[in-house]
């Protein structure tokens, strides 16, 4: 027999463990993100004023979209196409990462003056800094970190751990938990995320098409491009700006 207070404890025990289950204890392991990626041309092309002269206040903030699915083993993060960018696609990058969490490894397809350039390497390694600074970011929460790439660069982003999966856009990872904001130190590019929705991905989206073309590793790739371009007078800008998030 029950009494009215073992009644109780039993009711206030199960509002416990739901509270949990779908509250602060709901951790999610796959699923799909959209984000938004507002790119300031002007400070983008700082210096090159052949190319500055066709920004104006206007159109200086150009606004990309990207998707990132992910499950347990895998992720792709890569470009929402919009023809609609008309003469100004070619002003930002687009690139695709797909990154492999059972070997480590990761398949970054880089849009290159209308090429794609192909690398395959292990899943980049980088020293975070976390921060005790937070944020909300599309209902989750979210804690700041600082990447410190080079003397003048520095990356910063907000990861939740609600989120489980070690991952975000530009193939950054190596945080507690899925990154959901990216940003340049000056503000000039910033990732957000918009829509954040729970489901399985397609385990063929998660995995690159097979390729004929050459395959790079990183430093092969970084050594021919500064001995293509090096000596040409805008080649240390494309390199610097190819290599933003590598």
């Amino acid at each position: 027999m029950t009494t009215k207070g073992g009644v109780n404890k039993a009711i206030i025990t199960l509002i416990f463990l739901f509270s949990i289950s779908f509250g602060f204890g709901q951790y999610i392991k796959n699923g799909k993100i959209t984000f938004e990626r507002k790119t300031n041309l002007m400070k983008r092309f700082e210096g090159i004023d052949r190319i500055r002269k066709m920004i104006t206040e206007e159109n200086k903030i150009k606004i990309d979209k990207f998707e990132l699915l992910f499950d347990e083993s895998a992720s792709v993060f890569r470009p929402i196409r919009d023809v609609s960018e008309g003469k100004m696609g070619w002003m930002t990058t687009k690139n695709t990462y797909y990154q492999n969490f059972t070997d480590e490894s990761q398949f970054t397809i880089l849009a290159l003056f209308g090429q794609n350039v192909y690398i395959k390497d292990s899943l980049p390694e980088r020293q975070w800094k976390i921060t005790d600074s937070k944020r909300n970011i599309g209902g989750y929460k979210c804690r700041k970190a600082m990447y410190e790439k080079n003397d003048s660069t520095r990356i910063y982003a907000w990861y939740t751990p609600e989120l489980t999966i070690n991952t975000g856009p530009e193939g950054y990872c190596g945080l507690p938990g899925t990154i959901l904001g990216l940003a340049t130190e000056d503000g000039g590019i910033v990732y957000f995320a918009k829509k954040i929705e729970l489901m399985d991905p397609k385990k063929e989206d998660l995995v690159p098409e097979s390729t004929k073309k050459q395959v790079f590793t990183l430093k092969e790739l970084k050594i021919k491009i500064e001995k293509d371009y090096g000596n040409t007078p805008w080649g240390k800008g494309m390199f610097e700006d190819l290599f933003r998030w590598l």
